[in-house]
């Protein structure tokens, strides 16, 4: 999907196909480049259900450890179509509509949640992100180290904030993301996600959907027929969240 993704922005003249982030690589030859090359292949016969299923005898934490990578990849790509739009002056706040802004703290640096603009807090995010991402401790890339207990969390963690600019980008960047002629793979990219949410129960407060729910309906409703899922309606959502 992101390869698709940059061919297209360059084909429409458009080259705002590098990623807000340095793009993160598996290392050839893993375990983890391989699951990640079984991920790619299974995508790309259309069946996101088959694509974010774990498969047979593999460990559920590689699994999701490529995963995390590869999502955190793709999203940086899409934030880098609308970046040079999303500033200071044109997003004063990270938020997805009037009624949900999101405030900063990562519980190390900022403890006390924190008001900022859009660009800041993704920048913060992505950082933070990347962070753990490269830290040993927690996303183990070396043959036999095991996974932290609190691995589930840390990506819980990680997927329940993507998922804000995900909607940050719906909200206040659509008509651009649309103007680009973009909207089908935003479209994708986010299912895809929200498959791998649903699979891994990854956003167990589903108010924390609330700001999408109703595009996560629609774009589901298909899939939830043809495969027989459960429906992802969620409750209210809180007006602030951290």
């Amino acid at each position: 999907v992101a390869v698709a993704m940059a061919a297209m922005f360059r084909f429409a003249g458009y080259d705002k196909a590098k990623t807000f982030r340095p793009r993160r690589n598996h290392r050839v030859g893993t375990k983890r480049y391989e699951l990640h090359k079984y991920a790619q292949a299974t995508l790309g016969t259309g069946n996101l259900h088959d694509a974010v299923t774990l498969p047979v005898g593999e460990d559920e934490n590689e699994w999701l450890a490529v995963n995390t990578v590869d999502f955190f990849n793709e999203i940086n790509l899409l934030y880098g179509v609308v970046a040079e739009f999303c500033t200071e002056a044109s997003c004063p706040v990270m938020c997805a509509g009037p009624k949900y802004e999101y405030m900063w703290a990562d519980g190390t640096n900022v403890k006390k949640p924190i008001a900022v603009t859009a660009p800041r807090y993704v920048d913060y995010l992505m950082t933070w992100v990347q962070n753990q991402l490269d830290d040993e401790k927690i996303f183990p890339t070396q043959p036999g180290v095991p996974f932290d207990p609190h691995f589930l969390e840390t990506v819980r963690n990680i997927f329940r904030r993507l998922f804000r600019v995900y909607a940050h980008i719906y909200y206040c960047h659509f008509e651009r993301m649309s103007a680009l002629g973009a909207e089908p793979h935003l479209n994708t990219c986010f299912k895809h996600f929200m498959y791998f949410v649903n699979e891994f129960n990854l956003i167990p407060r589903k108010e924390e959907l609330a700001p999408l729910q109703e595009l996560i309906d629609k774009l589901m409703e298909r899939d939830n027929e043809l495969f027989n899922r459960g429906s992802t309606s969620s409750q209210p959502g809180q007006a602030k969240q951290q």
